[in-house]
């Protein structure tokens, strides 16, 4: 497990996806097993509430026993462990992080307000309320490419003049100027970018990632990861395969069938079978279809052969 420099995280974390039982609800036994098999695979950390863990679809009854269950089994596993608050309603996204304070998790992640586009005197002002509802807890901005509104590396470095608490963010990377921005800008702040680019992006600045890989294979993430420090030619070539196997057998289900990124994630899950969770998504979503996952199945382990025994 890769240690930190303070309270910045780093190296690869995985996210906690919603196990769906057959009537559509959430199956929490399985969620348990889940947790304990992530803490024992050796990641950095977990993070709960994330895209791929559904937070746009849950009760505020689900979300309290969800991060609950998620704390109680990462500090009995001792695993690190972060969990996210956020939501459509900004005001909602403030009163859970002010709940979060008694779980004590490494970390909390956060989006910026969503459903109306926020303005710059409305982002100091969402800025300006979780930093004082954050209590200590340090806090990670995730700003995907499908936000409404998405912040340039200066945007954000001036966010973190405003936000203490404010130590890293998830990007979706770019390219070598791009990272020579990220050093100049974000010196000792971690920049997280996709687990699928993490050969180009750790020689460069990347600081970890919120890992899509992981949703394959816990330990197939952290063996990329990993080789991207110590043989970054093979770590190169096996990112190639990944980002291959994404755009053939995965990323074509977003217009073939309507699937969404969610969707996706939670196929990925399936086709590694390390843990107790399928495709299915909580309603009114589509999971994927049977035949695709299995046929996506049989050329992972070809295309993947380091990952199919990495659990």
């Amino acid at each position: 497990m890769e240690m930190t420099n303070g309270n910045l995280p780093k190296g690869i974390w995985g996210t906690v996806l919603l196990p769906v039982d057959g009537r559509g609800e959430i199956d929490f036994g399985a969620l348990r097993e889940e947790i304990a098999i992530l803490c024992a695979s050796g990641l950095d950390g977990i993070y709960s509430n994330g895209t791929a863990g559904e937070f746009h679809n849950q009760t505020e009854a689900e979300y309290e026993k969800i991060v609950t269950i998620v704390a109680e089994g990462a500090r009995g596993a001792g695993c690190p462990f972060q969990v996210g608050v956020s939501h459509t309603n900004p005001r909602i996204a403030r009163d859970r992080l002010r709940r979060l304070t008694p779980l004590a998790p490494s970390g909390v992640q956060f989006i910026l307000p969503d459903w109306w586009t926020p303005s710059d005197p409305e982002i100091v002002h969402f800025a300006d309320g979780m930093q004082d509802a954050a209590a200590g807890v340090p806090l990670i901005l995730y700003n995907p490419p499908h936000a409404k509104r998405k912040l340039t590396l200066d945007e954000i470095a001036n966010l973190r003049k405003r936000m203490p608490n404010l130590v890293g963010t998830k990007l979706a990377g770019g390219d070598e100027a791009w990272y020579r921005e990220r050093r100049a800008l974000l010196p000792d702040f971690s920049v997280f970018v996709p687990g699928h680019t993490v050969a180009f992006g750790r020689p460069r600045g990347a600081d970890g990632a919120y890992s899509n890989v992981a949703c394959l294979s816990p330990r197939g993430a952290l063996l990329h990861w990993q080789l991207a420090e110590e043989d970054p030619e093979r770590a190169t070539e096996l990112e190639k395969r990944i980002v291959s196997f994404m755009q053939q057998w995965i990323i074509p289900l977003i217009s073939s069938h309507g699937l969404s990124n969610i969707a996706l994630d939670k196929m990925m899950a399936a086709i590694g079978g390390w843990g107790p969770v399928s495709e299915r998504l909580l309603w009114p979503y589509i999971s994927a279809p049977t035949e695709a996952l299995n046929e996506a199945r049989e050329h992972y382990n070809k295309m993947l052969p380091e990952f199919a025994p990495l659990f």
